[in-house]
């Protein structure tokens, strides 16, 4: 069993070839080859996983050194790599899903010529690898080193289609906000080495952050976990970092999925359960993402009630959903966020792929005002995108349902009342956005011309066998936790809880929580009704009042743009125009200037006339006479 663990290098040494094989022979790769290098590595992958799944869930963890990585006096940070519970679940969610995702974009990208294509699944791979190393890591830099290769591969997939300008400014948006949040993680690394020496999670000789958190005060421990939770905020697209998720729709879809579903925004998740021993001893820091979690997950939510864009209503409903997961953070119920991370990974992975097929069934068309009727002529694609919605709006017995109603409960549980009432409301304004989104696209007549009608068609089998299958994860995944309300062993919090420790609260009565999920399961039901009462014949009319203000999304990213981007740009403007080049430019380039015309002015001196040469030869030596005696 030990041995099979010492072997975990492979699983993200696997991507790293394929992205290294991908990228070097781009040119020379047939297509079919290059989907078959990209989707097998990570394949394997998941084989390599799903076995080392087992050997933890026999109660084996391994820490595996390979080198030093930094070895300066006395701060000694291994290139170590950690395999326990909490990684295992991680890598079966992430190569999994991405698995599933690779395969979809084999028929998805066909259109791309050979080196783009070999390109992209270069960048997949890649973005695989550095997600594997970030869960793996054994240390807060070997953790960093994956956070950071994430947020470079955003940039590279987003902005995949870098011909269209928009799609370049949505990848610097990525890549810029996220900096802001790493930032935060930053000066956090480097706080903890001042205070304890090292980066290593926990060690075998107790000589690991973890281990020394006596030597910090609950200045320093508040401090450090607001650092984190600041490039937390970036990773995982929490108020205020939030608006370049949405942006990042312009990436190919499978990218989308990729990334709002099983890896890069999941990262902050990870990142604080991973510390949840630090965490737990900053109350103040646990109010804090209580209360940003449950504003963004609102927020989010109130946005995607009136986005037009398929892909948009998704990603707003992502931001929200991280919402969800930090207001479990933020209660310390550790292993709910864990278990809703799993769960949003099958039903959000499952939503973008089938809002890829339906875009690629209609020949790129996003706008749900130019759809409608298509369930007619996309069965595969319209069931498994309804179980996808029951899912999330968490109706009985699907995966949501389990995971939401645990983070509902656990605020419940520690007495946050007002924020519970707010998650409530939030869960009720996801089933109504959601069954919207649904409604619009495939109900009713269609909205599009007579001859685009004729030439829709489900997808190719490629795509809509990984959408059966995340649909069948999406209705089942939730019973890896089933509370004991159902007569469960909550198996999650039970495999989870040598690295989670669960908080004792005072548990409510069954009476109670019967109430509570019973009521939660009304409204619900509630809010999908009114979707349908009010979608199901839909024709679009301009949105007014209220609804103009959602539609522009709180016109957030205009005040960003007046607030802090222009007075960026004129700060910059000044610096460019002003200071360097009347400034810095100026002065060097005067230099040269003034040496150019010396030079054209002594070589005056040079006339060929001797007896010009004799008197300057006379006037030097004078002026040396005069020098010598008189200075």
């Amino acid at each position: 069993m030990e041995n099979a663990l010492q072997s975990m290098w492979v699983i993200p040494a696997l991507p790293l070839a394929g992205f290294l094989l991908l990228a070097l022979l781009r040119n020379y790769l047939p297509k079919h080859l290059a989907a078959f290098i990209g989707c097998c590595t990570v394949f394997i992958s998941l084989l390599a996983a799903t076995y080392v799944f087992y050997n933890v869930k026999a109660g084996n963890t391994h820490v595996a050194h390979y080198f030093n990585f930094i070895d300066v006096a006395k701060l000694h940070i291994g290139f170590d790599l950690k395999i326990d519970q909490l990684t295992a679940i991680f890598l079966l969610i992430i190569t999994g899903v991405g698995f599933l995702i690779h395969l979809y974009s084999v028929a998805y990208m066909k259109e791309e010529e050979g080196k783009n294509y070999a390109k992209y699944f270069s960048y997949l791979n890649l973005f695989i690898f550095f997600m594997l190393l970030l869960v793996m890591g054994a240390n807060y830099l070997i953790l960093f080193i994956g956070w950071e290769g994430v947020g470079l591969c955003s940039y590279l997939l987003i902005g995949f289609w870098f011909t269209n300008n928009n799609y370049n400014n949505a990848a610097k948006k990525a890549f810029v906000m996220n900096r802001i949040g790493d930032l935060g993680f930053l000066l956090a690394l480097f706080w903890l080495i001042a205070k304890v020496g090292t980066l290593d999670f926990s060690t075998a000789d107790h000589k690991g952050v973890f281990d020394l958190l006596d030597q910090l005060n609950s200045f320093e421990k508040t401090g450090i976990t607001l650092l984190l939770f600041m490039g937390a905020t970036g990773k995982s697209a929490q108020i205020p970092l939030y608006t370049w998720l949405p942006d990042a729709m312009a990436g190919p879809t499978p990218v989308s999925a990729l990334i709002h579903a099983a890896t890069m925004v999941t990262a902050g998740i990870y990142m604080i359960a991973r510390s949840n021993v630090l965490f737990s001893q900053a109350p103040i820091t646990q109010t804090v993402i209580l209360w940003i979690g449950a504003a963004t997950a609102l927020l989010a939510a109130t946005i995607a009630m009136k986005q037009n864009d398929i892909k948009k209503v998704l990603a707003y409903s992502t931001v929200s959903q991280l919402g969800f997961m930090f207001l479990a953070l933020g209660t310390g119920n550790y292993v709910a966020a864990v278990f809703h991370v799993m769960t949003h990974a099958f039903f959000k992975a499952l939503l973008f792929l089938g809002a890829g097929s339906v875009i690629f069934g209609l020949h790129h068309e996003q706008d749900i005002r130019n759809m409608g009727g298509i369930s007619k002529k996309m069965r595969v694609t319209y069931i498994t995108f309804f179980i996808g919605c029951l899912a999330i709006a968490g109706f009985p017995p699907l995966s949501g349902f389990f995971s939401k109603d645990s983070i509902l409960l656990g605020a419940f549980e520690q007495q946050h009342y007002i924020v519970y009432g707010i998650a409530l409301f939030t869960a009720c304004l996801t089933a109504f956005y959601m069954f919207r989104l649904l409604f619009i696209s495939f109900h009713g007549k269609y909205r599009g011309t007579e001859a685009q009608w004729h030439h829709i068609k489900e997808s190719p089998a490629a795509m809509t066998i990984p959408l059966i299958v995340l649909a069948l994860l999406a209705a089942i995944g939730g019973f890896v936790n089933i509370p004991t309300l159902f007569h469960g062993k909550l198996s999650l919090t039970a495999f989870l809880s040598p690295v989670i420790a669960m908080e004792p609260v005072a548990a409510i009565e069954h009476s109670t929580e019967y109430m509570l999920m019973g009521s939660t399961i009304l409204l619900v039901l509630v809010a999908v009704l009114l979707a349908y009462k009010m979608f199901k014949n839909y024709q679009y009319k301009e949105a007014a009042g209220l609804g103009k203000t959602l539609e522009n999304k709180w016109y957030i990213d205009e005040w960003y743009d007046r607030i802090i981007v222009q007075p960026l740009l004129a700060v910059g403007g000044f610096f460019k125009n002003i200071i360097e080049k009347s400034g810095i430019d100026g002065l060097v380039n005067g230099v040269g200037r003034a040496v150019n015309y010396s030079s054209r002015q002594i070589r005056l001196l040079q006339s060929g006339q001797i007896g010009v040469y004799i008197l300057m030869m006379v006037i030097g030596i004078l002026v040396l006479f005069i020098v010598q005696l008189f200075l």
